[in-house]
C-alpha cells in the first residue's frame, strides 16, 4: 500500500484527471539491479500506474478523436502521453509494459499490491477481480515514502468451480497454460464472433469484481487489437 506523502498524493490527483490510479509501489533494495531513472542512475523507487474497471475509457476516446485513425496501438500511445506528462511534472522516468527490453511489470505489480495470478494469468485483485490493468510506471531516483503491499486474499484459492477454465469453446486456458494460437485462430474465424463482440468468455465467467467489468465496447476494442496480432 502507498504510505502518506504529499508528493504521492499529488501524483494520484493528477492521474485521476484521466481516470488512472496509483497501483502501489515499493523501494528497490540496494542489491537489486533496478532500471535507471531520469539521469541514468539506478532508480530507488517505483510507483505503478493503472486502472480499475474502465474509468480511463472516456478520457481515451476524447483523445482519440484528434488522432489519425491509422495510429498504431492507440491505447498504449495515450497511456504513454498521459503518464509521460506526469513523469515530467514530478521528475520521474515513465516506463510502459510494452517497452523493450521488457521490464518485469507483473513481478512489480505482485510486489506492489501483494497479488497472485489467476488461472488466466491476469492478477486477481480482491476488489476488482480480473477487471483492472497496469498502464505504466514512474521511476524515481530518490526514496519515496512507499512500501510494498502485504499479501492480499487470493480469491482463486476459494473458487471451487473455476468457471474461468470451462467457458472457452477452444479451451484456450488450462493448467498447461495459454494456447495462444488456438485462441487467436478462434477469435479470427466466424465462430469467434461472441468473443470479438463481448470479450473473452473465460474472463467474463469469473464471479469476482463483476461491478468493474469492462463494458462490451471496451472488451471488443481489446479483442480487435488481439485479433490483429502478428505473433
Amino acid at each position: 500500500m502507498i504510505a502518506a506523502g504529499r508528493r504521492v498524493e499529488d501524483i494520484a490527483t493528477v492521474l485521476s484527471a484521466n481516470g488512472l490510479i496509483l497501483r502501489g509501489g515499493f523501494v528497490f533494495p540496494d542489491d537489486e539491479d533496478a532500471p535507471h531513472g531520469t539521469s541514468g542512475a539506478p532508480a530507488r523507487s517505483v510507483l505503478l500506474v493503472g486502472q480499475a474497471g474502465a474509468a480511463p475509457w472516456p478520457h481515451f476516446l476524447r483523445w482519440r478523436e484528434n488522432q489519425p485513425r491509422t495510429i498504431a496501438d492507440p491505447l498504449d500511445n495515450w497511456s504513454r502521453q498521459v503518464i509521460g506528462a506526469v513523469a515530467n511534472e514530478f521528475q520521474a522516468r515513465a516506463v510502459s509494459p510494452s517497452d523493450k527490453p521488457y521490464l518485469p511489470f507483473q513481478q512489480w505489480a505482485m510486489r506492489a499490491e501483494g497479488l497472485k495470478p489467476s488461472p488466466l494469468g491476469i492478477l486477481m485483485h480482491p476488489q476488482y477481480g480480473l477487471w483492472h490493468a497496469y498502464r505504466g510506471a514512474l521511476l524515481f531516483e530518490d526514496e519515496l515514502p512507499i512500501q510494498a503491499g502485504e499479501a492480499a486474499p487470493h480469491l482463486c484459492d476459494s473458487c471451487v468451480e473455476k468457471p474461468c477454465l470451462k467457458s472457452c469453446p477452444v479451451d484456450a486456458y488450462s493448467e498447461q497454460g495459454f494456447a495462444y494460437q488456438s485462441c487467436l485462430a478462434h477469435v479470427r474465424e466466424a465462430g469467434g464472433s461472441p468473443c470479438r463482440s463481448g470479450g473473452c468468455l473465460d474472463r467474463n465467467s469469473c464471479p469476482y469484481g463483476t461491478e468493474y467489468r469492462y463494458p462490451p465496447e471496451v472488451q471488443a476494442f481489446h479483442m480487435a487489437s488481439f485479433a490483429r496480432a502478428t505473433n
